[in-house]
């Protein structure tokens, strides 16, 4: 008889699921005098928490029956509106129809992959990407390969070197996972120019887009470009989430997809989760409708700005030579690249000695971490979106002093 119960023996998709390199950092970043660049946290005092309160007491008690119960698979109505509300203000109208909420887009990314992928396929996405989307992709037991970019985003011509190396191998290709806006890490935008041509290369080798964009109303300058989707809606499933907008604790994001995956999407949903919190989606109806949220957003864009523009001014003072970042013009990173050969989590080591921390940028490749010349290795990615200015700048001279040290 097994000494080992038999519920240990688990799937092999349990090995893709791993903890999250920026949650690692977690216990470390709450320690005394810890500066932490690490976490891409939206700074929540710009929200009018007094109405908001007022509103959840206001829906408990005039609409609790309602907003306690379960609710309907594809999302409440006024949640659905509130999306095409948010979507049409970055110059993408959606019929609210269209739309299905999630608990967050990280579970609308995960039913995607689920249903467009069979163990083995293969998704293509930017080098480097959403450690979020990786630990997905890996659960699905999906092959991620990495497409380069450079400081316009996504380069279309190895986008198609991909595809076609790829299938010449024999393998199965099922989509392209894209961040276009203020890129997960980089923090980059992909170009205008480069958007036409990277949906007409897809939609040429058949390979649906699944464009995920939380970052796209956060441009420090408060514009848009038009989204992948407003391109090619029949091809894009496009991923949005009000975690960055207005809270992650509320845990409603959104998929909008083409028309074959509408029914499939709402029903892996209801396997999921029946339902998202109806009394979240409510609030957020409340909100995105009854309030003044552009302002707010605008006021939450002028601190991103600020704080985007005191860490570059102290990246240029205090990096040493051959040490090279990315420029963002939204979002919450930036991203550095070290001299060649020097190793990130050396860097990181010497820097929680220093009493900052950041993510080593082999957490947003797939592959092994800690070789040198593997991706990401020499590489790293600074958040900005939560401490202030002066906060951020200590923290970047205490980076310098570590990266000088290696």
């Amino acid at each position: 008889m097994s000494s080992t119960p038999t519920f240990l023996h688990l799937a092999a998709r349990a090995a893709g699921y791993r903890p999250s390199p920026v949650r690692d950092f977690w216990e470390v970043s709450m320690q005394p005098g810890v500066i932490s660049l690490a976490g891409g946290n939206p700074d929540l005092t710009v929200l009018p928490l007094a109405g908001l309160g007022e509103a959840a007491s206001r829906i408990i008690t005039e609409r609790g029956l309602d907003a306690l119960q379960y609710g309907s698979g594809t999302g409440t109505g006024g949640a659905r509106d509130a999306v095409a509300r948010v979507m049409a203000a970055e110059g993408n109208p959606v019929d609210p129809e269209h739309v299905q909420i999630t608990a967050g887009s990280q579970m609308a990314l995960e039913l995607v992959v689920k249903l467009l992928c069979d163990p083995g396929d293969v998704i293509l996405a930017e080098g480097p990407t959403y450690v979020g989307a990786l630990g997905v992709f890996a659960g699905m037991q999906t092959d991620v390969a990495h497409v380069a970019m450079d400081s316009d985003g996504l380069i279309p011509e190895a986008l198609e070197e991909a595809i076609a190396r790829l299938r010449s191998e024999g393998r199965t290709v099922k989509a392209l996972y894209t961040i276009p806006n203020f890129h997960n890490p980089t923090g980059i935008t992909l170009s205008a120019e480069r958007r036409p041509r990277i949906v007409e290369i897809c939609s040429r080798a058949g390979l649906p887009i699944i464009e995920d964009n939380p970052y796209g109303l956060l441009g420090f300058d408060g514009a848009t470009l038009p989204s992948m989707h407003q391109l090619d809606p029949d091809n894009v499933i496009y991923l949005g989430s009000f975690s960055k907008i207005v809270a992650p604790g509320l845990r409603v994001g959104w998929a909008v997809a083409p028309e074959p995956l509408r029914r499939p999407l709402q029903l892996a949903s209801e396997a999921t989760t029946i339902c998202a919190s109806v009394l979240s989606q409510t609030l957020v109806e409340e909100y995105i409708l009854g309030h003044d949220w552009e302002a707010v957003l605008a006021k939450a864009r002028g601190l991103y700005r600020s704080r985007s523009a005191a860490v570059q001014e102290a990246l240029t003072e205090h990096m040493p030579a051959g040490v090279r970042w990315s420029e963002p013009r939204g979002g919450f990173f930036t991203w550095l690249d070290l001299p060649d050969g020097v190793s990130c989590h050396a860097v990181l080591d010497a820097a929680i000695d220093a009493k900052v921390v950041f993510v080593p940028g082999t957490a947003f490749y797939t592959g092994p971490d800690m070789d040198p010349g593997v991706p990401g290795f020499s590489q790293l990615r600074l958040a900005f979106s939560l401490e202030e200015e002066d906060t951020l700048r200590e923290g970047v001279r205490r980076l310098g002093e570590a990266i000088r040290g290696k």
